[in-house]
Protein backbone atom coordinates (compact mmCIF):
# COMPACT_ATOMS: atom_id res chain seq x y z
CA UNK A 1 0.00 0.00 0.00
CA UNK A 2 1.44 3.12 -1.13
CA UNK A 3 0.36 5.97 1.58
CA UNK A 4 0.87 9.12 -0.36
CA UNK A 5 2.22 12.45 0.63
CA UNK A 6 0.86 12.62 4.29
CA UNK A 7 0.49 15.92 5.92
CA UNK A 8 0.31 16.09 9.82
CA UNK A 9 -2.00 18.65 10.90
CA UNK A 10 -0.77 20.62 13.67
CA UNK A 11 -2.48 23.01 15.63
CA UNK A 12 -0.58 25.80 13.76
CA UNK A 13 -1.78 24.13 10.38
CA UNK A 14 -5.77 23.77 11.43
CA UNK A 15 -5.42 27.13 12.19
CA UNK A 16 -4.18 28.12 8.78
CA UNK A 17 -6.70 25.95 7.69
CA UNK A 18 -9.47 27.81 8.94
CA UNK A 19 -8.11 30.89 7.98
CA UNK A 20 -8.23 30.52 4.58
CA UNK A 21 -11.72 28.70 4.55
CA UNK A 22 -15.17 30.96 4.46
CA UNK A 23 -15.40 31.78 8.44
CA UNK A 24 -18.13 31.11 10.54
CA UNK A 25 -20.46 34.22 10.79
CA UNK A 26 -21.30 35.73 14.17
CA UNK A 27 -24.22 33.54 15.13
CA UNK A 28 -22.33 30.29 14.29
CA UNK A 29 -19.33 31.78 16.64
CA UNK A 30 -21.91 32.38 18.90
CA UNK A 31 -23.26 29.13 19.19
CA UNK A 32 -20.26 27.35 19.19
CA UNK A 33 -18.99 29.27 21.68
CA UNK A 34 -22.04 28.52 23.67
CA UNK A 35 -21.95 25.02 23.25
CA UNK A 36 -18.52 24.37 24.70
CA UNK A 37 -18.99 27.22 27.80
CA UNK A 38 -22.48 25.24 28.76
CA UNK A 39 -22.03 21.51 27.99
CA UNK A 40 -18.34 20.87 27.93
CA UNK A 41 -18.49 17.40 28.97
CA UNK A 42 -20.21 16.70 25.77
CA UNK A 43 -19.20 19.43 23.41
CA UNK A 44 -17.38 17.33 21.37
CA UNK A 45 -20.72 16.31 19.91
CA UNK A 46 -21.12 19.26 18.04
CA UNK A 47 -19.39 19.32 14.26
CA UNK A 48 -16.07 20.41 13.99
CA UNK A 49 -15.78 24.40 12.94
CA UNK A 50 -14.53 23.11 9.39
CA UNK A 51 -17.52 21.05 8.99
CA UNK A 52 -20.11 23.84 8.83
CA UNK A 53 -18.35 25.46 5.88
CA UNK A 54 -18.06 22.33 3.93
CA UNK A 55 -21.81 21.79 4.56
CA UNK A 56 -23.07 24.90 3.33
CA UNK A 57 -20.70 24.34 0.11
CA UNK A 58 -22.11 20.74 -0.27
CA UNK A 59 -26.17 22.14 0.13
CA UNK A 60 -25.38 25.08 -3.02
CA UNK A 61 -22.92 22.41 -5.04
CA UNK A 62 -26.20 19.65 -5.19
CA UNK A 63 -28.74 22.53 -5.23
CA UNK A 64 -30.65 20.80 -2.45
CA UNK A 65 -33.75 22.08 -1.76
CA UNK A 66 -34.86 19.56 1.26
CA UNK A 67 -32.54 18.02 3.63
CA UNK A 68 -32.76 15.85 6.60
CA UNK A 69 -30.72 15.91 9.46
CA UNK A 70 -30.27 12.89 11.82
CA UNK A 71 -28.90 14.22 15.16
CA UNK A 72 -28.93 18.02 15.80
CA UNK A 73 -27.22 18.48 18.74
CA UNK A 74 -27.61 22.38 19.50
CA UNK A 75 -27.61 23.28 16.04
CA UNK A 76 -24.34 24.38 14.36
CA UNK A 77 -24.78 22.02 11.61
CA UNK A 78 -28.37 22.81 10.76
CA UNK A 79 -27.61 26.32 11.14
CA UNK A 80 -24.89 26.08 8.27
CA UNK A 81 -26.58 24.30 6.16
CA UNK A 82 -30.28 26.37 6.94
CA UNK A 83 -28.18 29.10 5.56
CA UNK A 84 -27.30 27.78 2.50
CA UNK A 85 -30.60 26.75 1.69
CA UNK A 86 -32.86 28.60 -0.65
CA UNK A 87 -35.72 30.82 0.41
CA UNK A 88 -38.00 28.24 0.23
CA UNK A 89 -35.92 25.49 1.16
CA UNK A 90 -36.18 23.15 4.06
CA UNK A 91 -34.43 21.49 6.47
CA UNK A 92 -35.74 18.62 8.54
CA UNK A 93 -33.88 18.11 12.16
CA UNK A 94 -34.16 14.96 14.42
CA UNK A 95 -33.08 14.75 17.73
CA UNK A 96 -34.42 13.58 20.86
CA UNK A 97 -33.27 16.35 22.90
CA UNK A 98 -35.84 19.61 24.18
CA UNK A 99 -32.90 20.85 26.19
CA UNK A 100 -29.73 21.04 23.52
CA UNK A 101 -31.92 21.74 20.80
CA UNK A 102 -33.19 25.29 22.75
CA UNK A 103 -29.93 26.41 21.65
CA UNK A 104 -29.99 25.75 17.91
CA UNK A 105 -33.81 27.19 18.08
CA UNK A 106 -32.24 30.67 19.67
CA UNK A 107 -29.37 30.92 17.10
CA UNK A 108 -31.43 29.98 13.93
CA UNK A 109 -34.44 32.69 14.66
CA UNK A 110 -31.53 34.76 15.10
CA UNK A 111 -29.97 33.82 12.01
CA UNK A 112 -33.18 34.37 10.16
CA UNK A 113 -33.30 30.75 8.89
CA UNK A 114 -35.93 29.38 11.79
CA UNK A 115 -38.25 29.29 9.09
CA UNK A 116 -36.70 27.02 6.75
CA UNK A 117 -35.93 24.20 9.83
CA UNK A 118 -38.71 21.72 11.16
CA UNK A 119 -37.42 20.04 13.87
CA UNK A 120 -38.60 16.92 15.12
CA UNK A 121 -38.22 15.89 18.51
CA UNK A 122 -38.37 11.92 18.82
CA UNK A 123 -36.40 9.11 18.01
CA UNK A 124 -34.80 9.40 14.07
CA UNK A 125 -36.14 5.65 13.64
CA UNK A 126 -39.62 7.26 13.73
CA UNK A 127 -39.34 10.45 12.20
CA UNK A 128 -37.57 9.43 9.19
CA UNK A 129 -40.22 5.68 9.10
CA UNK A 130 -43.25 8.43 8.84
CA UNK A 131 -41.73 10.34 5.51
CA UNK A 132 -42.98 9.66 2.05
CA UNK A 133 -41.78 5.92 0.67
CA UNK A 134 -40.69 7.43 -1.97
CA UNK A 135 -37.52 9.33 -3.24
CA UNK A 136 -38.32 13.16 -2.37
CA UNK A 137 -34.73 14.13 0.13
CA UNK A 138 -31.73 15.63 -1.62
CA UNK A 139 -29.35 15.85 1.12
CA UNK A 140 -28.82 14.03 4.43
CA UNK A 141 -26.76 15.01 6.89
CA UNK A 142 -26.45 12.25 9.86
CA UNK A 143 -24.39 12.36 13.22
CA UNK A 144 -25.97 10.42 15.36
CA UNK A 145 -26.04 7.18 18.08
CA UNK A 146 -23.62 5.05 16.14
CA UNK A 147 -25.37 1.86 16.47
CA UNK A 148 -28.25 2.78 14.91
CA UNK A 149 -26.18 4.16 11.49
CA UNK A 150 -26.99 1.35 9.11
CA UNK A 151 -30.86 2.12 10.11
CA UNK A 152 -30.98 5.12 9.49
CA UNK A 153 -28.86 4.62 6.66
CA UNK A 154 -31.44 1.65 5.38
CA UNK A 155 -34.06 4.69 5.89
CA UNK A 156 -32.73 7.28 4.22
CA UNK A 157 -31.24 5.87 0.71
CA UNK A 158 -34.61 4.70 -0.81
CA UNK A 159 -35.85 8.10 0.20
CA UNK A 160 -32.70 9.66 -1.50
CA UNK A 161 -33.78 11.04 -4.78
CA UNK A 162 -31.11 10.03 -7.78
CA UNK A 163 -27.95 11.97 -7.16
CA UNK A 164 -28.67 12.67 -3.66
CA UNK A 165 -26.05 12.82 -1.39
CA UNK A 166 -25.82 11.48 2.12
CA UNK A 167 -22.81 12.43 4.53
CA UNK A 168 -22.16 10.64 7.59
CA UNK A 169 -20.00 12.17 10.21
CA UNK A 170 -17.56 10.16 12.65
CA UNK A 171 -16.59 7.35 10.01
CA UNK A 172 -13.55 6.99 11.65
CA UNK A 173 -14.41 7.30 15.54
CA UNK A 174 -11.26 8.34 17.07
CA UNK A 175 -9.22 5.21 15.04
CA UNK A 176 -11.53 2.97 17.04
CA UNK A 177 -12.38 1.14 13.33
CA UNK A 178 -8.82 -0.50 13.66
CA UNK A 179 -10.19 -2.47 16.45
CA UNK A 180 -11.58 -5.63 15.37
CA UNK A 181 -12.88 -6.46 19.26
CA UNK A 182 -14.01 -3.12 19.30
CA UNK A 183 -17.55 -2.49 20.72
CA UNK A 184 -20.23 -0.63 21.41
CA UNK A 185 -20.30 2.89 19.31
CA UNK A 186 -16.93 1.70 17.62
CA UNK A 187 -18.28 -1.76 16.41
CA UNK A 188 -21.10 0.35 15.09
CA UNK A 189 -19.16 2.73 12.82
CA UNK A 190 -17.05 -0.84 11.63
CA UNK A 191 -20.55 -1.92 10.40
CA UNK A 192 -21.68 0.65 8.87
CA UNK A 193 -18.44 1.78 7.20
CA UNK A 194 -18.83 -1.78 5.94
CA UNK A 195 -22.15 -1.84 4.95
CA UNK A 196 -21.66 1.75 3.16
CA UNK A 197 -18.63 -0.25 1.38
CA UNK A 198 -20.91 -3.01 -0.11
CA UNK A 199 -24.09 -1.12 -1.06
CA UNK A 200 -24.35 -1.39 -4.64
CA UNK A 201 -27.11 1.69 -4.65
CA UNK A 202 -24.69 4.19 -3.66
CA UNK A 203 -21.43 5.86 -4.58
CA UNK A 204 -19.31 6.63 -1.26
CA UNK A 205 -15.79 7.77 -0.36
CA UNK A 206 -14.89 8.13 3.44
CA UNK A 207 -12.59 11.28 3.55
CA UNK A 208 -9.88 12.42 7.03
CA UNK A 209 -11.85 14.84 7.44
CA UNK A 210 -12.09 15.76 11.52
CA UNK A 211 -12.70 12.46 13.05
CA UNK A 212 -13.80 11.10 9.37
CA UNK A 213 -16.30 11.72 6.83
CA UNK A 214 -18.05 9.81 4.63
CA UNK A 215 -19.57 10.97 1.15
CA UNK A 216 -22.15 9.09 -0.62
CA UNK A 217 -23.99 9.80 -3.74
CA UNK A 218 -27.28 7.99 -5.24
CA UNK A 219 -26.48 5.92 -8.17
Amino acid sequence: MSKGNSTKITDELYRYMLDHNPPLDAVQRGLVARTYATFPEVAGMQSAEEQGPLLAFLVRLTGARLIVEVGTFTGFSALSMAQALPADGRLIACDVSEEWTAYGREAWEEAGVADRIELRIAPALETLRAMPAEPHIDMAYVDADKESQISYWEELVPRLRPGGLIVTDNTLYHGTVLDESATGSAAGVRAFNDHVAADPRMDSVLLAISDGLTLSRKR
